[in-house]
């Protein structure tokens, strides 16, 4: 099959082949940014908290609605619901909190390695808890230790700031703090800069623990844990490891203990940290499925293009067909020519769409700071659009290989 003779067909009657080639290469272009960018919210949405098995995780926020005036008061009513949570069957671990990862509301603070620097080195989720996270939430120490019981300070937060002695540091605020550093344990961690600061000593570090708005980047792994029992008012949180297979049924019998416990007298409100976590990762997961519906909406389109213009061809082209085929053309010539024809249509398409992503993927990196495209998906959008290609015009080709050269010629003298 000589391509030349293809080529000057398709001079001759450019409109019809440009239309097409130009519809493929918008659609390759929006194609391949549009999986590379729902290849990443994936990514993001995939990204480990740190807490081990999620989905035996919840937590309960309690507004004790009876009159605990002192300070005193107020942590003993606390300790007595920590205690009633870990009598209930099925509950492994208990501790009080004052925030969750991937809820997207929380608590942050800044810090340096050293007093005299003018500015932050970096900022954190801090999470405070005067029980053990490490063990309710499974985090894996990499270095050091958990707290001590007797590190556990009570603090009434109208009166003190969130410090401590000790403190337990993430994998990753510890390399930005310490970049240099081969341990991190013993070393100082500054709250504040100047002749204000104050320090507390790393005992710990945990390879992950997600911040409670789990930003994308680092700054998402960024977290500190305090052995705190922070006090302002008879409210609490309390986070809690079920048995495998048992956290509905703990859920609702840990809430009617809290309210029975306290003649009704309570408000109690839980949470799974699965529900965080679709809830933290909605519109990413929102956006993925946009993107993926308008790009199969694309491809049906482009393929409804082909489709319908390689069929007005075979109409135009009946006698001229049937002349070929009186001539001795078999059926897969003219299978092959319209395939041919369609495949150059497609490649020309394919190679101004190539173009075509890699300058959106430019727009979309310095407006949006996404990441650049990789070449797999340029190859995969390629072959897709040809094969796409081959497939939609494979109808119309076979409608014309099989034309009878007697019913095309009919009425030619």
């Amino acid at each position: 099959m000589e391509i030349r003779p293809i080529l000057s067909a398709l001079m001759r009657n450019k409109t019809g082949p440009l239309l097409v080639a130009v519809q493929v290469a918008l659609s390759l272009a929006i194609l391949a940014n549009a999986l590379h960018i729902v290849s990443e919210r994936q990514a993001v949405a995939d990204r480990l908290s740190g807490v081990e098995r999620e989905e035996d995780i919840f937590h309960l926020r309690v507004n004790d609605l009876q009159t605990e005036s002192t300070f005193n008061e107020m942590v003993a009513a606390q300790v007595r619901q920590g205690e009633l949570l870990r009598a209930v069957p099925g509950v492994l671990s208990v501790a009080q909190t004052n925030q969750v990862p991937l809820s997207r509301s929380g608590n942050n603070t800044s810090m340096a390695g050293v007093p005299t620097q003018l500015k932050p080195s970096t900022g954190a989720a801090f999470y405070v808890s005067p029980d053990s996270l490490v063990k309710t939430w499974g985090l894996k120490l990499v270095e050091g230790r958990d707290f001590l019981p007797t590190e556990v300070v009570n603090l009434d937060s109208t009166k003190g700031v969130y410090e401590t002695d000790v403190i337990i540091v993430t994998q990753a605020l510890a390399r930005k703090v310490w970049p240099d550093a081969a341990s991190y344990v013993g070393k100082s961690i500054w709250f504040g800069t100047g002749k204000d600061a104050t320090s507390a000593r790393v005992v710990g570090v945990v390879e992950r623990l997600q911040s409670t708005g789990a930003e994308v980047g680092e700054r998402g792994e960024m977290s500190i844990i305090q052995p705190l029992r922070r006090i302002s008012s008879p409210r609490a949180m309390f986070t809690v490891r079920a048995e495998p297979g048992q956290r509905e049924r703990v859920m609702k019998e840990t809430e009617a203990a809290l309210r029975k416990a306290a003649n009704n007298q309570i408000i109690v409100r839980s949470k799974t940290l699965e529900g965080d976590r679709l809830d933290r990762y909605r519109a990413d997961r929102g956006l993925a499925w946009m993107l993926v519906t308008v790009s199969v909406l694309l491809m049906l389109v482009t393929a409804s293009g082909i489709v319908g213009m390689a069929s007005l061809w075979v109409t135009q082209r009946r006698k001229q067909i049937g002349v070929r085929r009186a001539l001795g053309a078999r059926r897969v010539d003219i299978l092959r020519y319209f395939i041919t024809e369609n495949v150059m249509i497609t490649s020309a398409g394919v190679a101004a769409g190539l173009v075509g992503a890699l300058g959106l993927n430019h727009l979309l990196v310095t407006n949006l700071e996404l990441a650049r495209l990789p070449g797999t998906y340029l190859v995969a959008g390629a072959a897709i659009f040809l094969g796409l290609g081959i497939a939609a015009v494979y109808g119309p080709a076979w409608r014309a290989a099989s034309i009878s050269p007697a019913t095309a010629t009919r009425g030619v003298v």
